[in-house]
């Protein structure tokens, strides 16, 4: 052997060498499999910038229509197909979820914007306009949002089927409520900031009935008369087509329609790079604010040590009593993260309506009014995304986590979305 052919050896060898490809392994599987999510969303927000009229409402796209109903359309439309309508009839019943959620969004959650915004109002800081405060207290009136929350509870392994009936039933009753929360809230102090147009609150409502019929009532029908008569045949498609996946790429190009809106309007124009970073932060801290108050709803710890034995021949009929009503309020793993994910979450879609009806499109501060909510927006879906992994680590670590094998529509996936790509959330869970 010559030395030059010596020299090729070594070379290849090297470059075949397991230590070659570690760095290539290691950004591909602890950096991209991780955090694609949160990589795809920066550069779609980028991308929006650059270029606003791909994708925002009246675009190229027609992104009102393509991504605000087609894009919500596909990810309900998978919601169908992978759950058993059994288990969606006994979420639709449990009233006590339902009843934990709503106070959440529209009492508890509002009254903590309303309570920082008047200390900031207060304060007179320059850094922040009046009219961005007002858009956080819009904010906070909204009710939950509809694809994310699914998207990121399936990704936690949470209880997809509460949140499929949370989102329902936030958008519905927030059609009502968020404009009558408005008007009770711009009261004094306030009352510069009230629209006082109660007559656009019945177009309102029925924008979101109407969207909420088309994007979820309709694909979740679908989907389910799908599953039920061709089980098989779904079981192969949510596992070819990863379904779950699909989800997660819909709801990026929803977040790129929202953006690609917001700069087109020049909304972000109006405020400052100093504006902007604070609600930023803001934002960021009031979620993980509401994540961990949601946390505490869900799982009071007053309760757990209130009725810790279970009910029998020996204990009084008054504890029999109470443990029945008030110990299901302390729920397990998988609904403690889907009430997380929706107790928190606050609707562009609903806000953006709320705000050009009442506040009219021709508002000289509608551009101020509107950052904080679309700031809010995204910086919540990357909180979340970033949260995830945590909840679903918490809920495997529960000892009563079990999956039953007859309930998986997806038997070949793991529960490592990060690693597989894919998902599957059709559990069952007990109380811990």
């Amino acid at each position: 052997m010559t030395e030059q052919d010596a020299v090729a050896c070594s070379e290849s060898s090297r470059m075949n060498s397991p230590r070659t490809h570690r760095i290539p392994n290691l950004l591909w599987k602890e950096v991209w499999l991780r955090y694609w999510f949160d990589i795809v969303l920066l550069f779609a927000i980028v991308l929006a910038k650059l270029a606003p009229d791909i994708a925002r409402n009246g675009g190229i796209l027609r992104g009102e229509v393509t991504i605000g109903y087609g894009a919500v359309f596909i990810i309900f439309l998978g919601s169908g197909l992978s759950m058993q309508t059994k288990e969606l009839i006994k979420n639709i019943l449990h009233w006590r979820a339902h009843v934990t959620v709503f106070i959440l969004q529209f009492v508890i959650t509002s009254a903590i914007i309303y309570i920082f915004a008047n200390i900031i109002y207060r304060m007179q800081n320059p850094i922040i306009s009046k009219w961005m405060l007002v858009g956080l207290i819009v904010t906070g009136c909204c009710p939950t949002t509809v694809s994310s929350n699914v998207v990121m509870t399936r990704n936690a392994d949470g209880n997809v089927l509460l949140t499929l009936c949370e989102v329902f039933i936030g958008n519905l009753s927030g059609a009502v409520i968020t404009p009558l929360l408005v008007q009770l809230l711009f009261r004094g102090d306030w009352a510069w900031a009230n629209p006082a147009n109660g007559s656009s609150v019945y177009s309102v409502f029925r924008n979101v009935m109407k969207q909420n019929l088309i994007t979820v009532v309709l694909p979740l029908t679908i989907g389910q008369a799908i599953q039920n008569t061709n089980p098989e045949e779904t079981k192969w498609f949510v596992r070819k087509f990863r379904v779950n996946i699909v989800g997660s790429v819909m709801l990026l190009m929803i977040m790129f329609s929202s953006f690609s809106t917001a700069f087109y309007q020049g909304s972000f124009e109006v405020a400052t790079k100093k504006s902007i970073l604070f609600l930023c932060v803001f934002n960021c801290f009031i979620y993980i604010l509401f994540t961990v108050v949601c946390f505490i709803m869900a799982r009071p710890i007053f309760i757990k040590c209130l009725f810790q034995k279970v009910p029998d021949d020996s204990t009084p009929k008054s504890y029999n009593f109470f443990y029945k009503v008030l110990r299901p309020f302390y729920y397990n793993r998988a609904d403690t993260v889907s009430i997380m994910l929706c107790g928190g979450a606050k609707t562009a879609a609903l806000g953006v309506s709320l705000i050009t009806s009442q506040y009219g499109v021709n508002n000289p501060h509608l551009g101020e009014l509107l950052v904080p909510l679309v700031l809010y927006q995204a910086l919540q879906v990357i909180t979340a995304g970033l949260l995830t992994p945590l909840m679903k680590h918490w809920v495997h670590s529960d000892t009563d986590f079990y999956l039953p094998r007859e309930q998986l529509l997806d038997e070949e996936h793991t529960s490592d979305i990060y690693n597989s790509f894919s998902d599957n959330n059709n559990n069952t869970y007990n109380y811990s």
